[in-house]
């Protein structure tokens, strides 16, 4: 029995007889029950496996294995991911769960593991990860929608329908294959890139061809779209797409408050973002503003990065949700978004010589890595949970390819970045240290 399957099957349930008794006019009210029915009823239904890791992990995080052999441990455990994939066809798997085993392959996150597979080919000496970084550019190829776009959610998700986030994180992916083999990828990056250009808005904005798996309206984390057509800008030699990035950038800072926080900045609730899509919003603006030398872009970036350094812990852990007066909204951390900070934290603070943000980055960073085990079973072994503790309300119960991406990303930019270091050959999803990472 797939378990977490019934327990929402049996939410829904009860979620339609008690939608009988509210008014229509409460819609946030009949969001928030329903999501606390699914979680009371799957927590009813955990496995054994899935309760001993919550009860590990509430006892605190442990040592940190150093960025080395976290680095080694989470490529290891993404070749397992994209082995172990539940539809088998060289894309990687979105997570593995302790309820229900792995997944399908997602589009959407294998596109930007790509330039992290290389990166780390390059920096280990390993042909193993350049083959499977190509794997996973062959089976996007042979998902690209006519359009030139890609699909939300996972590969058997329905409906398949071209959809912006998407299709700007894969170009990242398209634009990296491009750069180092040439077509068919760089036709596949071209149609792409288009494709989001026409799709653009007047003011810059995408609202076309939206997720049908994310809350409706506006998103300014697609300002990670945008880096995806700064790479392919760079790489195709093509100026149209790095002005449609920066209109997108721009139009995004309208709805940056004077205290650095972003509206319209969340997968499922805006006024308590999820630090992962808040990290998506600072680095696309980060990305674009290096390329389009847009200091404007580069201050907001800045400004919300500043903003982010009150909340972080004594232990290196950011509050996994944050309102709009930087107050923790979650006691659980999300791991991806903590990653996705502190990369953004070493940009900024090598930019700018500010060693509160670098100092903040390697806690951050740091705390991630103590999260992950390094001994055990290989579908845990190496991986990195959607949430500390695990049962917190990103990627609950999962390990998330995603999460690994973002911190082998972290680790590989703190080890450029140390003084003396080798420089990061290849692009660790743009690891630059004089201007991304």
């Amino acid at each position: 029995m797939n378990i977490a399957h019934y327990g929402i099957q049996s939410a829904n349930g009860l979620y339609a007889n008690l939608m009988n008794l509210l008014p229509a006019s409460f819609p946030e009210v009949r969001v928030s029950l329903r999501r606390r029915l699914i979680g009371a009823l799957v927590e009813m239904n955990v496995p054994a496996a899935a309760r001993a890791q919550r009860d590990r992990d509430l006892r605190g995080p442990g040592a940190d294995p150093g960025p080395d052999l976290a680095v080694r441990e989470a490529l290891a455990w993404i070749g397992r991911a994209q082995d172990a994939s539940r539809s088998k066809d060289g894309g990687v798997a979105r997570h593995f769960s302790l309820l229900d085993g792995w997944g399908p392959s997602y589009p959407e996150t294998t596109g930007y593991l790509v330039p992290t597979m290389f990166a780390a080919s390059d920096r280990l000496g390993s042909a193993e990860f350049e083959q499977r970084g190509r794997r996973m550019l062959d089976w996007l190829v042979g998902i690209q929608l006519a359009n030139g776009a890609f699909q939300g959610g996972t590969v058997d998700q329905l409906p398949v329908r071209p959809v912006t986030f998407n299709t700007g994180q894969i170009l990242l992916g398209l634009a990296a294959g491009a750069e180092r083999f040439g077509d068919p990828y760089r036709t596949a990056a071209r149609r792409a890139a288009d494709w989001l250009v026409d799709t653009q808005d007047p003011d810059g904005a995408w609202r076309s061809q939206p997720s049908p798996f994310t809350i409706p309206g506006d998103k300014v984390f697609e300002t990670h779209v945008g880096w995806g057509l700064v790479e392919a800008a760079r790489v195709l030699d093509e100026p149209r797409y790095l002005e449609s990035a920066r209109r997108n950038a721009h139009w995004a800072l309208t709805h940056q408050r004077p205290n650095g926080w972003f509206e319209h900045c969340c997968l499922t609730d805006p006024m308590q973002p999820y630090t992962h899509t808040i990290g998506y919003v600072v680095r696309g603006l980060l990305e674009v503003g290096l390329a389009a030398r847009d200091e404007q872009l580069m201050g907001a970036a800045e400004r919300t990065a500043l903003a982010l350094l009150e909340t972080i812990r004594a232990d290196g852990a950011i509050p996994g949700r944050l309102d709009a007066e930087w107050r923790e909204a979650a006691s659980w951390c999300c791991l991806t978004g903590n990653a996705q900070i502190a990369i953004c934290w070493m940009l900024l603070g090598q930019r700018s010589g500010s060693t509160a943000m670098v100092d903040a980055a390697r806690r951050a960073t740091r705390f991630v890595r103590r999260t992950m085990v390094t001994s055990g079973p290989d579908e845990v072994r190496g991986g990195v949970k959607g949430s500390f503790p695990v049962d917190g309300r990103y990627g609950r119960y999962q390990y998330l390819n995603w999460a690994a991406k973002f911190l082998i990303d972290a680790c590989l930019l703190e080890q450029a970045l140390a003084p003396g270091a080798d420089p990061v050959p290849g692009d660790v999803s743009s690891a630059r240290p004089s201007a991304s990472a």
